[in-house]
């Protein structure tokens, strides 16, 4: 490795490679690259979906979209992604919000397609669940839908709201159906208690 500076990341010239690295259509393929780690970036997506860098809000769309898709995690850590580096980034809860979503059919047959704050969609079934954490002090739910490889949305408090209007109980839970699976929100007991 003797004549090689190591590479210290920095999000412009990171911003550059995801650009090169995503010309083609659809998101790039970091499920494929494996590059070397080079340090920690001061990137952090806040709960509510907000991306900043240096604790400044982003303040282009199109640059969270573009770092959105190189977003991948790795071992319980996040890191963005591009073909010759690896930088880990801080996601306080999940990298996306799920902040709206579309029912089709009904009961068994319903299909439900979420939409995150980025414009990604994906319709909650095998390959996406829906699953709700619960805060072990307060006990309040937090929903959350898988959009993509690992990576999770957490349902905006509208859409789960919504949601739960679609609900019906089964199996001594109520929850929802989509994509022929049924996804527990609450035990059916906690809603009689109420």
């Amino acid at each position: 490795m003797s004549g090689q500076k190591p590479v210290t990341p920095d999000a412009e010239g990171l911003a550059a490679a995801a650009k090169a690295a995503g010309k083609g259509r659809g998101l790039p393929p970091v499920h494929l690259w494996n590059p070397p780690f080079c340090g920690d970036l001061d990137i952090r997506i806040a709960r509510d979906g907000s991306w900043h860098y240096l604790g400044t809000p982003f303040t282009r769309f199109e640059l969270v979209k573009l770092f959105s898709s190189i977003l991948k995690l790795e071992d319980g850590k996040y890191y963005l992604v591009t073909p010759v580096e690896k930088v880990g980034i801080t996601v306080e809860d999940a990298p996306f919000v799920a902040v709206d979503f579309d029912a089709a059919g009904q009961g068994r047959a319903q299909v439900i397609t979420f939409t995150t704050n980025i414009g990604d969609t994906a319709a909650a079934g095998p390959e996406h669940p829906v699953r709700v954490a619960r805060d072990g002090d307060s006990g309040e739910p937090a929903p959350y839908v898988m959009i993509r490889a690992g990576l999770e949305a957490l349902i905006d408090r509208k859409s789960f709201y919504r949601l739960a209007e679609l609900g019906e109980h089964h199996d001594d839970w109520f929850g929802v159906w989509s994509g022929g699976e049924f996804f527990p929100l609450i035990p059916s007991a906690e809603l009689d208690e109420g």
